[in-house]
């Protein structure tokens, strides 16, 4: 009684009543846990509350066709005209002004507001169709065209962003402002992890022609609990920062001071009840385990010559493209439940014949070696690998029109993503464009639309995935957003 006072005596009137609503909170998760509760109603019941569920019960809504997700992100926003959207219309329009009524249907950047002609611009490169789906695969994807009948792709994917970082934003988060949990995190939120030795959302980054700015904020974890943000891996010997021993101190020495650290968090738990010091707790043990899972995951030594091969001399660098999709495949085999690869370079404005070559180069032949790798290893089946940017580029030139030169600016208004494996209909492409690639014409995919089938895939619904903060209940697609089931085997 005499601990009690002096604690109380120590708090004011709002920490009080703090500590006391967390104390009826325990109290009322203890009941829900007790009372036989399905899974399911469980979690949303602790979501309405803003109690984080995934330290007490992890599941799914209803039955998951995938275990984890591969996300390929294409950052700078490829184009679609000289990727997968083949428009042998714009044969004939090459040259001419792209008219008043289309143009005037979509935002432009400010980067062609000085421009006085908007002449559109036809593909310089080659497109055929490929597979039984018959899909049309640019000359720049020779590697891609091959494992059409392993891929879905939908080609009407539409956003609201015009600029890079909110328009990244809103496909990793939801919303074109920073601060919102990415989908990586409300997964690790929402379902926990099937590896307690490795992150459940790990991040690797690689650099192609340019260096179009990337921000943290894509894979963080916004006003969830900090464990279930993105770990970031870096190239080389020392994967994650500050990670191994220093020098002189013992693994033994080590797991003494976690293990008087955790006494002390514990108690400043008990004292004030701030669920953030559960996360420090979770993530100094996590840093632990990673000191032996983690180089065991990375380590590409023994990895055949038939497999470098596969996915190009490029995968022994380590930091590419190439490299990455091999440790992606490593860790989905370590059943990693989010890997997030970012690509950065593809902002073509100019000279875009010479730099999308470059940039498609770079991971054509690792993107489809992963998909063919998951699925001779029978992972592709439970693996959503996924690959696309944040928007597409325009049907006009941006900046002078040549011969053999042109560029194309940022264009929200549709743009080709493909996805494979993890219960996803392949052999289809799904969604059509006008003839100049500029307007979505028949079902269009908005992001909170790809956002809410990406998730059911992992048997979660969309509108039920919630957490309360301050007075409100968030989720991934906001108020928006419905489940594509075209999309769906």
């Amino acid at each position: 009684m005499e601990d009690i006072k002096k604690v109380l005596t120590q708090l004011n009137r709002r920490d009080f009543l703090t500590k006391a609503g967390l104390g009826f909170g325990s109290f009322a998760l203890s009941s829900i846990l007790q009372a036989g509760m399905p899974a399911g109603e469980k979690r949303r019941e602790m979501a309405d509350e803003g109690i984080d569920p995934t330290n007490f019960i992890k599941g799914s809504h209803f039955a998951p066709k995938a275990k984890r997700i591969i996300y390929l992100f294409q950052s700078g926003g490829p184009s679609q005209l000289e990727t997968f959207d083949y428009k042998p219309a714009l044969a004939k329009w090459h040259g001419q002004e792209i008219p008043d009524s289309i143009r005037g249907t979509q935002r432009n950047s400010g980067m062609v507001a000085g421009q006085s002609t908007f002449p559109l611009v036809k593909s310089i490169f080659d497109f055929k169709q490929y597979g039984q789906s018959g899909a049309w695969v640019s000359e720049l994807l020779p590697h891609t065209a091959k494992i059409v009948d392993e891929l879905c792709i939908v080609k009407s994917v539409y956003t609201e962003a015009i600029n890079h970082e909110p328009a990244v934003m809103f496909v990793q988060t939801g919303s074109q402002q920073s601060g919102r949990p990415s989908i990586g995190s409300w997964l690790s939120y929402g379902l926990g992890s099937d590896n307690e030795n490795l992150p459940h959302y790990m991040v690797l980054i690689s650099k192609g022609v340019s260096d179009q700015p990337l921000s943290t904020a894509a894979w963080a974890n916004g006003f969830l609990a900090s464990h279930h943000q993105g770990v970031q891996l870096r190239a080389g010997k020392d994967p994650v920062l500050y990670l191994q021993n220093p020098y002189g101190v013992h693994q033994n020495d080590r797991r003494r001071a976690l293990d008087h650290i955790k006494e002390l968090n514990e108690h400043q738990y008990t004292l004030w009840g701030d669920p953030e010091i559960q996360s420090k707790i979770s993530q100094y043990e996590m840093a632990y385990k990673m000191q032996t899972s983690v180089p065991e995951a990375v380590d590409v030594t023994k990895e055949p010559d038939y497999i470098y091969e596969m996915y190009g001399e490029d995968a022994r660098k380590p930091g590419t493209f190439a490299a990455n999709c091999l440790l992606a495949r490593r860790m989905a085999e370590k059943d990693v439940k989010f890997i997030q690869l970012y690509h950065m370079g593809w902002d073509q404005h100019g000279d875009l014949p010479k730099n999308i070559a470059k940039q498609a180069k770079d991971v054509d032949q690792a993107s489809a070696a992963l998909v063919k790798d998951l699925k001779q290893r029978g992972l592709l089946d439970d693996t959503l690998v996924v690959w696309g940017g944040e928007f597409g580029r325009t049907s006009f030139s941006q900046g002078k029109l040549t011969a053999d030169n042109y560029g194309r600016d940022h264009h929200p208004g549709c743009f080709t993503m493909w996805m494979a494996g993890g219960g996803v209909k392949t052999g289809q492409v799904y969604g059509e464009t006008d003839e100049f690639s500029y307007n979505v014409v028949k079902n269009g995919v908005h992001v909170h639309d790809f956002q809410a089938t990406l998730l059911h895939l992992f048997g979660l619904n969309h509108e039920k995935l919630v957490f309360k903060h301050q007075g409100r209940r968030y989720r991934l697609t906001d108020v928006h957003g419905k489940v594509v089931q075209a999309l769906i085997a």
